[in-house]
């Protein structure tokens, strides 16, 4: 039996991304859009009349503020909310406080550009809709301010057979996708500032990544920074890989860093956590620690079973406390998984398995 379709509602003053927006959605058979709106006062009267599954939401406009529309929204009739956001800087701070209001993703506005950009696109927006229907709404707490699906081969071959070369260096790879950014929060302040070294990737669109780096920073006990190439995986210090790009991990004698490249989606997603964990299990295989979070599809679970087969510890976030528990459910049903536990005994896993 063929499920029923997503049903969108998009709220954005622009007509053109509307229009747009409505396009892009509506080629995927598996999402239907039952309207659109110019501001939030218009598509509160569409959802008296229907109730969408998701609503897509521009918090970067004129007249009622998105965030107290989303707030409303949450507190009253809670709705899985994607927040449609433009490339400014200026807006990364309203879009990172929309995702701790309860907005489940970030999408960027799709414009024009190149075919495979607008493909990419495509898959990107469709995929966070899909993925929002599915999501484990949490009440917002107001104390916390089709392109060809492919594997890590495109960015790093598969890692060959041998032993890796001795060091006692412990590195901590994370990957998370839909509810991932309130996840690493929670985890990431409960680490000591001498935690081991971690690189993460997070599904999150450019220059969004660095904002919610420097948030972490702020509030974690660790450092915390958006990657750059060669920057040094350092004890005390994470690395989020930048939006748009993937991050992998090498090693330089007993030296580990990050290299980011460019290259095509991987598992639908750039940057992807099966090129993190594949680069993983080359260069540090039992040396290293890989969680991975909350978020919907496959990305993650081939790169695990890589790690876990060089080696490397593995951990998965359990169902209860996933919002959507679709990448550690796929990576457990491969077998890839030494450990599932709730979120919030992750963090003591790590410093277990890294002493």
């Amino acid at each position: 039996m063929t499920p029923a379709p997503v049903r969108v509602l998009i709220v954005d003053d622009s007509a053109v991304v509307r229009q747009t927006l409505s396009d892009v959605l509506s080629s995927d058979p598996g999402i239907e859009v039952i309207g659109a709106a110019s501001n939030p006062f218009i598509a509160a009267d569409r959802i008296s009349e229907q109730v969408p599954d998701v609503i897509t939401l521009d918090i970067e406009r004129p007249g009622m503020d998105g965030l107290t529309f989303l707030q409303k929204i949450m507190s009253q009739h809670p709705i899985p909310v994607v927040i449609c956001s433009s490339l400014a800087d200026e807006g990364a701070q309203s879009t990172l406080r929309a995702l701790e209001y309860g907005a489940v993703d970030i999408i960027t506005k799709p414009r024009l550009g190149s075919k495979r950009y607008l493909e990419e696109s495509a898959v990107t927006i469709c995929e966070a809709v899909k993925a929002a229907a599915m999501a484990r709404l949490r009440p917002y707490s107001p104390g916390r301010t089709v392109e060809p699906k492919l594997t890590a081969d495109a960015i790093l071959a598969a890692p060959p057979t041998g032993a890796m070369l001795e060091t006692t260096e412990k590195v901590v790879v994370i990957g998370a996708s839909t509810g991932g950014t309130e996840a690493l929060r929670s985890l990431l302040e409960t680490l000591p500032g001498d935690a081991p070294g971690i690189v993460i990737v997070q599904h999150m669109p450019e220059a969004f990544t660095r904002a919610f780096a420097n948030r972490l920073d702020s509030l974690c006990r660790i450092s915390v920074k958006e990657a750059e190439s060669n920057d040094t995986v350092l004890r005390g210090r994470a690395l989020i890989a930048p939006g748009n790009h993937h991050a992998l991990l090498k090693r330089s004698g007993a030296r580990y860093y990050v290299e980011i490249k460019d290259g095509p989606l991987v598992s639908r997603h750039r940057p992807s956590v099966d090129v993190l964990f594949r680069s993983a299990a080359r260069y540090a295989g039992a040396n290293a620690v890989a969680v991975i979070l909350t978020g919907m599809g496959d990305d993650g679970a081939r790169g695990m079973r890589e790690m876990k087969d060089a080696g490397a510890a593995t951990i998965a976030q359990d169902e209860a406390t996933s919002v959507v528990f679709g990448m550690p459910k796929e990576a457990i049903k491969r077998g890839a998984v030494d450990t599932v536990l709730p979120l919030g005994s992750i963090a003591g896993s790590i410093l277990a398995r890294t002493r």
